[in-house]
């Protein structure tokens, strides 16, 4: 092993011994629910720690989650409800954006928020987070450590990565995950939502992914525009990924998160004695992002002072820092994302005119939910399916009438309501199927229902939506189809005909 892994180690050779246990340990483990347990409970020994927490990067979503916890000597349920939290921690989204250790060695008097942490009868006083890293150098993880005794952990950030970095690797062998293929590598017959890892065959997320293809490969900055929750991070994520920089940082900052001075310290970092506080440089997330690719969400909340610097960073492509006297070159593709209306607030002047011509280089318009005919219910099955994985239990099935009631549903929160909603249910199903009851959606009032479409065009939209999610599951073989569905198979074609339903868009789920 590479004797940096062992520098400042009281004892290199028995923790080596303990080191080399836990990575055969985790090279033996067949079960991929066990395996992250293994390796909290690995890293709690090795450090002597009281508390150790493993975090992963979901590929799709960019959202971080606790997978496994151990605390006290033994691992610790982490219920999976609580996930999104641990994104808005700064402490974990600096790790994540800088790819740097991070070693406290008195929490209580720690920059960042720590309420995070369990509660327990002693206080947590030293620190270690450590960023995870994939085969191809992109941060995937979190692996922490947390003392109730002011121990010095740095020396333990070299093998504890190493570890960290090797349990996600084997949870993935063992769920069999594979990254999202780029377009370049998108084998003859695949839909173009597969290639990049979105679900849905509708013909609204066809045109959307047509125009991710055609950005791709140049240095174009995006503007990713659409109602809240369509999924535009995850969309910005698939260009990152599917692209050139692919290997280099995706970064992702909320401009409506933070204050704005604050806001403009953490993007274009600061010099030391800058202001008050500033006891040491600190580098932006245009340094972080550097080669790769920088996420503004929320663009539409950047107040305009800071909008002026965002601007010269897109047209000279450099920053500079807070307290510094010269700028310096960045190499930066810059995708911003809002839900508002950019040209109204041009109009109205709470927007810089030239910035919003400079981002819309290449605007994209993701559609609604309601937009994407058929979409719904592969997205749903894809979100019991993950939530299944997650919480380490069986598959669920679908009943007729949950169905039913999701395909009439207009979902205002898109999305990202679906995928609550869906995650709520199979948390409440216990039988292994999921019912109305489970999904607790609202009746949509009688009113709203005359203004929406005549009973014919309603039971139309329904009977599509079923029969594209039959077709779906039987891979477009027509046949299966109608034997599942207990009618003839002419039948069967005469529906699909007319209500103009190609079969291109049952093919495969992406």
């Amino acid at each position: 092993m590479n004797d940096a892994l062992f520098t400042g180690l009281s004892d290199p050779l028995a923790y080596a011994d303990s080191l080399l246990n836990c990575l055969v340990s985790l090279g033996q483990s067949r079960d991929a629910s066990t395996l992250p347990d293994l390796c909290v409970a690995g890293a709690a020994q090795l450090s002597q720690c009281e508390l150790s927490q493993l975090y992963r990067v979901d590929e799709v979503t960019g959202r971080l989650d606790l997978i496994a916890q151990h605390l006290l000597g033994a691992p610790t349920r982490v219920d999976p409800a609580v996930g999104a939290v641990w994104q808005e921690q700064q402490l974990l989204h600096y790790v994540l954006n800088q790819r740097s250790v991070l070693g406290v060695d008195d929490v209580q008097r720690c920059l960042y928020d720590t309420a995070f942490l369990p509660i327990t009868q002693h206080r947590w006083c030293s620190l270690l987070a450590v960023p995870l890293f994939n085969q191809c150098q992109q941060v995937n993880g979190v692996l922490l450590c947390a003392s109730w005794q002011a121990t010095p952990l740095l020396g333990y950030a070299p093998s504890l990565g190493k570890l960290g970095g090797f349990a996600l690797s084997q949870l993935r062998l063992l769920r069999g995950v594979q990254p999202a293929p780029s377009a370049k590598k998108a084998q003859r017959g695949t839909s173009v939502t597969g290639a990049y890892g979105l679900i849905g065959n509708s013909a609204a997320i066809e045109a959307t992914c047509h125009l991710i293809g055609k950005v791709l490969h140049t240095p174009y900055t995006v503007l990713l525009r659409g109602e809240t929750g369509t999924g535009k991070e995850v969309v910005a994520r698939a260009i990152h990924t599917a692209g050139p920089r692919s290997g280099q940082a995706f970064v992702v900052q909320n401009c409506a998160a933070f204050p704005e001075g604050l806001l403009e310290s953490e993007l274009f970092g600061y010099r030391k004695g800058a202001f008050t506080g500033a006891e040491r440089n600190y580098a932006g997330l245009f340094d972080a992002a550097d080669g790769g690719t920088l996420l503004l969400d929320e663009i539409g909340d950047m107040p305009l002072a800071l909008q002026a610097k965002l601007l010269r960073v897109l047209q000279e492509g450099e920053v500079r820092p807070l307290g510094a006297s010269t700028a310096h070159k960045v190499d930066v593709r810059i995708i911003a994302a809002t839900h508002r209306d950019l040209s109204a607030m041009v109009a109205q002047g709470s927007f810089r005119e030239d910035l919003y011509y400079r981002l819309a280089q290449f605007p994209i318009q993701l559609p609604a939910l309601r937009e994407r005919d058929g979409d719904v219910l592969q997205l749903a099955r894809h979100f019991a399916e993950k939530a299944c994985a997650s919480l380490g239990r069986a598959a669920v099935d679908w009943s007729n009438s949950a169905l039913d009631q999701l395909s009439s549903h207009g979902f205002p929160g898109n999305v990202r309501e679906l995928k609550c909603l869906v995650e709520r249910a199979v948390l409440l199903c216990d039988d292994g199927v999921i019912l109305p009851m489970h999904l607790s959606l609202p009746l949509a009032p009688a009113a709203a229902v005359a203004l929406d479409t005549t009973l014919r065009q309603r039971m139309e939209r329904v009977e599509r939506v079923f029969l594209i999610d039959c077709l779906h599951k039987n891979r477009g073989n027509r046949t299966r189809t109608a034997r599942e569905l207990g009618v003839a198979r002419r039948t069967l074609l005469y529906r699909l005909a007319r209500l103009n339903i190609p079969i291109g868009d049952a093919k495969g789920e992406c």
